[in-house]
């Protein structure tokens, strides 16, 4: 019988200076959304611990993580839990395929409680490995389906501008940021967008109240579908509220109205949950806090809390039925689909959110004290407006609070509060001139109140910044 080979060590991080795996990293890592020589010049922050909502980078600094890593990490770092899931079932079966009529028993478990957890619409899973393939696959199933219903003009589906989808093809194409779809001749055909619902800039200077102005952004979805023609439509997928577009979270009355919208033209409404599922917004789902029913599901990120990589598509009853009813080869998957692995952490997780009563725990507790929190920064000099849903937030930077006025775009001063932010042991993230975090579901008051003191500094070490300069002249 052979014996296994132990792995040979390149280094322990102990042993490697803070500049060493800086070279290292510049020589061979190229990051996503990264400007490679930009990055190469200053070196990367190397992360190399991280305990509960806290990260230790190669210089021992302490950073409070207000983003749960990307958008993911709603458990917090160190669940033994999720780590001996992973364990045991690396030992049992490391791998196996769920191609050629074939299944393990942790993707079927997931399965099971996937279909408990989420609205109840839903009963039929398919996994990817992301959130960008589970988009990916919302397109592919998409037009399967109204192939199937013998409708197969339906091939357009509509975003929105500043949507994030992915960034995969199809995921940067359904997204709809210029800066993505400026490389690499995106998007695809058949995939158009609307304007976001953001009040703020489309709605506030025509004067409309944020109900109103809900009402008009989604009437939006319904004059794209007369203008293409409802019977070359097949879907409108959207963010319950959108994540890395700045938290751009919609008036009440416009998730309603695009439900309405939708059933009257009868065309597939698609929730991408990657960031807002598992809890983020104070309900399980986004769709559940924003109130509408979609036929598909996307998640990832919080299914797992990052801990392994899984990703995956809810499939409602009315396209289910139609796939599973009619027959014929769905020619669609993933090596990693199903992946025993990532599912055994994703039972693990979502039995840890139910165990630590995790969605409650935003809802009822630390969702309304954070929204208490940002609702007084709206008195600091820079802050135009604040907003929250749930353990999501963002506040707005601007010139003049009293008109509103912007900074000029060449000034980044989103960039600038970012810098301060991390140079103060805090990962907040900017989105143009808005500073946003999403913070793991775990966090406390206590910490709450930590974190706030923190975004505190720094906007008032951004404003500082601001007046030396005569930014605010």
């Amino acid at each position: 019988m052979t014996q296994p080979i132990s792995a040979p060590s390149l280094g322990a991080a102990g042993s490697r200076s803070t500049r060493d795996w800086q070279a290292a990293d510049a020589a061979h890592f190229l990051h996503p959304f990264t400007d490679f020589k930009s990055l190469a010049s200053k070196g990367s922050r190397v992360i190399t611990s991280a305990q509960n909502i806290y990260l230790t980078d190669s210089e021992g600094h302490h950073i409070l993580d207000a983003m749960s890593g990307l958008w993911c990490v709603n458990v917090g770092y160190g669940q033994q839990a999720l780590v001996d899931a992973a364990a045991r079932q690396m030992q049992q079966l490391p791998f196996y395929n769920s191609f050629f009529q074939t299944t393990t028993t942790p993707a079927i478990e997931l399965a099971e409680l996937l279909a408990r957890v989420t609205p109840p619409q839903f009963k039929h899973v398919f996994f990817s490995g992301s959130g960008s393939e589970g988009n990916d696959t919302v397109v592919r199933m998409v037009r399967r389906y109204w192939d199937l219903k013998g409708q197969p003009e339906r091939q357009v589906i509509i975003s929105r501008h500043n949507a994030y989808h992915g960034s995969t093809m199809a995921g940067a194409s359904l997204g709809g940021m210029a800066g993505m779809h400026a490389q690499g001749g995106l998007p695809i055909p058949g995939i158009v967008h609307i304007e976001q619902p953001y009040w703020w800039a489309h709605g506030r200077p025509q004067g409309l109240t944020r109900e109103a102005f809900g009402l008009v952004a989604a009437k939006w979805l319904e004059d794209k579908i007369l203008e293409l023609g409802p019977e070359k439509v097949a879907a409108f997928i959207g963010e319950p509220v959108q994540g890395a577009g700045g938290v751009i979270i919609p008036p009440s009355t416009y998730w309603p109205e695009v439900q309405r919208i939708c059933d009257r033209y009868g065309i597939l409404l698609v929730s991408d949950e990657v960031i807002c599922g598992f809890g983020r917004t104070g309900r399980w789902f986004g769709c559940e806090t924003q109130g509408f029913k979609p036929d598909l599901m996307t998640f990832a990120k919080g299914v797992t809390s990052g801990y392994v990589p899984l990703g995956g598509v809810m499939v409602g009853d009315r396209v289910a039925r139609t796939l599973i009813e009619e027959g014929g080869e769905f020619t669609h998957g993933y090596t990693y689909s199903g992946h025993p692995v990532a599912c055994a952490v994703g039972v693990a997780n979502i039995r840890l959110i139910q165990q630590l009563g995790l969605v409650e725990h935003v809802h009822d507790d630390v969702g309304p004290y954070l929204a208490a929190q940002f609702e007084s920064l709206k008195s600091h000099p820079l802050i135009g407006d604040a907003e929250t849903c749930g353990l999501m937030g963002a506040l707005l930077l601007v010139k003049d609070k009293a008109k509103g006025t912007p900074f000029p775009d060449e000034i980044e001063i989103g960039m600038v509060c970012r810098g301060h932010c991390f140079g103060n042991g805090l990962i907040m993230r900017a989105v143009g001139d808005r500073m946003i975090i999403a913070p793991p579901l775990v966090i406390t008051r206590a910490q709450i109140d930590e974190m706030m003191a923190l975004i505190r500094t720094c906007l008032d070490r951004t404003l500082a910044d601001a007046q030396k300069n005569g930014w605010l002249a």
